[in-house]
């Protein structure tokens, strides 16, 4: 039975949503625009693909260790709940915020890239990006604002559609032969250069994967989420991570590592090699459709994660209020504004490094909740268990502790910035406690 308007979502959605979620929010501006950037720090095709495969193993053995948590406490919001169940309020409370800041940048920079993209295909825009970012946000967010099955809808269609795009790209280049021997063009990097461009590299890798947890934020409205979402996690993240690879496997097939260095779409650079001169434009139409479809998704995200928090006394109540159609639409405005004003002062690199350090403290946060969890409420009822336990868990949390001080090193501003709005965060939840009691 659907809830009546007021502070309850709907639960209506299924392990079709759950898969095309995922999907569709990791899918997207990562994998057309890092593939350069990787490519001009990282010396050989070999040493890049070892980094994409190493981290969608990582990615598939997260997915396991949050499904058990979410199935455990399928509740809106996601990691910050779990976080909060183990280590307390203000671990849950500073999390959730650091979870809600990551998922809130996403849309301003997704729109920032479907500029650019959008002045590829019509350079006579060129100059009018920032107007061209606020449209796609504006048109985005009305889509959303009537409920949750009309963005489910669309992010079935543009998701399953995205994949099979992506497919053809895979088999095009395989199919087509090698422009040059990549083998006689690959760089010499050692030292220190080779260790600083390892870790900026696996940085871009991760916030490329960015999204294979989205099944959490929407546990509130799955029907069923102790069969839906353990599937949702473990298809979805198993597709993406052998998607990836093959992406990159297929874009290194046909050019060498020196012709992408640096290229702001590779994928349409080796399209071309495969398919002819009128593929650039075409893939140039498929990275807007696909930025589309993740574009969808994470108007949805941070509104959810807004709801959760503003129920918990951790903002204000007005957020918690839910529309007919199961959209919480304050929250959802807000949300707006955040991004709009991030279009409006910000660029895709400062966003997006941002995004990916707060993203690793909520992650490792998250499976650290899962090992506190086990130990001290073992009797939890736990529709799923993460294989592999608890090797696999720890393995995840050494991995995403060493990836954020390597992201650290590798990218000081954004540390400092993250150590900012921790510093800020205790009075801020204390203050919201006095006025709760």
């Amino acid at each position: 039975m659907e809830s009546a308007p007021g502070n309850h979502l709907k639960k209506v959605l299924g392990v079709a949503f759950g898969i095309a979620v995922v999907v569709g929010s990791t899918i997207g501006v990562g994998i057309l625009r890092t593939p350069g950037s990787i490519a001009a720090m990282l010396p050989n095709a070999g040493l890049i693909l070892a980094c994409w495969i190493a981290m969608g193993i990582y990615i598939i053995l997260s997915a396991s260790s949050y499904a058990e948590l979410t199935t455990m406490l399928p509740k809106a919001g996601g990691a910050y709940n779990y976080i909060k169940r183990a280590f307390g309020d203000y671990a849950g409370f500073i999390n959730g915020w650091f979870d809600f800041l990551t998922n809130a940048i996403a849309p301003a920079y997704f729109c920032i890239v479907l500029s650019e993209y959008t002045v590829l295909m019509f350079p006579a825009a060129k100059g009018s990006e920032i107007l061209i970012s606020l449209t796609f946000l504006t048109v985005f967010t009305l889509l959303n604002l009537p409920g949750i099955r009309s963005g489910s809808a669309i992010q079935k269609f543009t998701s399953a559609v995205k994949m099979i795009l992506f497919a053809i790209l895979v088999v095009g280049c395989f199919a087509a032969g090698p422009m040059i021997d990549a083998a006689k063009t690959n760089q010499a990097a050692v030292g220190g250069a080779l260790f600083i461009g390892l870790f900026k590299s696996l940085q871009l890798i991760m916030g490329t994967y960015d999204g294979w947890m989205s099944v959490s934020f929407f546990a509130e409205e799955d029907q069923d989420p102790s069969r839906n979402i353990p599937r949702s996690y473990l298809v979805g993240a198993s597709s993406i991570a052998v998607l990836y690879v093959l992406i990159n496997a297929a874009i290194l097939y046909v050019l060498p590592v020196s012709a992408i260095a640096n290229a702001p779409l590779a994928a349409a650079n080796a399209a071309d090699i495969a398919f002819g001169g009128w593929s650039s434009s075409l893939m140039t139409a498929v990275a807007i459709f696909s930025l589309v479809s993740i574009l969808n998704a994470y108007m949805m995200i941070p509104s959810r994660i807004l709801f959760g928090l503003a129920r918990d006394g951790y903002f204000i109540e007005r957020a918690t209020v839910v529309n007919r159609g199961g959209t919480p639409y304050f929250a959802l405005g807000i949300c707006y504004v955040y991004a709009f004003v991030l279009i409006v002062v910000s660029d895709f690199e400062r966003l997006f490094g941002l995004s990916v350090v707060m993203m690793t403290i909520v992650t490792g946060f998250a499976f650290a909740s899962l090992i506190k969890l086990r130990k001290s409420e073992p009797n939890l009822p736990r529709p799923y268990k993460a294989f592999g336990y608890p090797f696999t868990t720890y393995l995840t949390l050494a991995v995403t502790v060493a990836l954020f001080i390597g992201f650290a090193f590798g990218d000081p501003v954004s540390a400092t910035i993250v150590l900012a709005i921790a510093a800020l965060g205790w009075p801020a939840y204390r203050f919201l406690i006095d006025k709760n009691k």
